[in-house]
């Protein structure tokens, strides 16, 4: 075995030469894939898909992946991140069409750039939720959002492995609407057969801990008893910066932002 000298890596691998960041979208039956999960889905279709990612040094190597935001576990979103660094460069049109082919049903590789500075982590600071509540009237879920927004503070508990927490839900949305009740624009995997379906749409910042779907649906209950008589769809639409307009920016590009419900 060689020689180690001081300052060099135990197992050298090639540079990094380029990062690309990467848009996926977790849809279906996949929405209820933990980010682990997901982020073995994805080391497995980068090697599948001979995409030249760079590794780590050691006696261990790891692909250089680095995640964003996961969304929760029984979650969708159109809005998920990664970043990859790769040995050599690539159109990222490419990158984005190699590990699309590979990856299954349900994950899907909606986009890709070459990452400039900042950092993906400065990129992001709120989130955009499509909320479907079968069973929900328009007028019920717009009264109790009303509620909560009048509030200065409302805080839920929620039970985590070190014990119970209090989170203040309040503090956390930014701005919360409620859609009609119709079915019509709903599909029917949210309607769940309802006769009705109101549509919650918020912007949630983040938080520490992260501010979830089903912590502001129980807010929603502890401000106005709204309880939905089945379970709630919950689908991130998109991830970025919050402007003072309430939109957010995108963070694979400075001059796109999303479109506020």
């Amino acid at each position: 075995m060689a020689r180690v000298r001081p300052g060099e890596a135990a197992n050298p691998a090639p540079p990094t030469v380029q990062r690309i960041r990467v848009r996926f979208a977790k849809r279906g039956r996949l929405r209820f894939l933990s980010h682990r999960d997901v982020a073995r889905s994805v080391e497995r279709a980068v090697r599948r898909s001979g995409v030249p990612v760079s590794h780590s040094h050691g006696f261990s190597p790891h692909p250089r992946i680095s995640w964003i935001g996961a969304a929760p576990t029984g979650t969708a979103s159109e809005a998920e991140y990664f970043e990859i660094g790769l040995t050599r460069e690539m159109e990222p049109d490419v990158v984005r069409t190699a590990l699309d082919a590979v990856l299954p049903d349900g994950l899907d590789i909606l986009d890709a750039v070459v990452a400039a500075p900042p950092a993906l982590a400065d990129r992001v600071d709120a989130s955009l939720w499509r909320i479907a509540l079968p069973g929900v009237s328009g007028a019920d879920l717009r009264a109790a959002v009303e509620g909560l927004m009048a509030k200065d503070s409302l805080v839920v508990d929620r039970i985590m492995p070190s014990g119970k927490r209090q989170i203040d839900v309040r503090a956390a949305v930014a701005w919360a609407e409620a859609g009609e009740d119709s079915p019509g624009g709903v599909t029917p995997e949210e309607t769940g057969g309802a006769a009705v379906c109101a549509i919650l749409t918020a912007v949630v910042r983040q938080t520490t801990p992260a501010v979830r779907p089903d912590d502001v649906l129980g807010a929603l209950d502890v401000v106005a008893g709204l309880k939905p008589p089945v379970p709630a769809k919950s689908t991130r639409l998109a991830q970025g910066l919050l402007d003072d307009s309430g939109r957010l920016t995108d963070p694979l590009g400075s001059d796109r932002v999303t479109t506020r419900a």
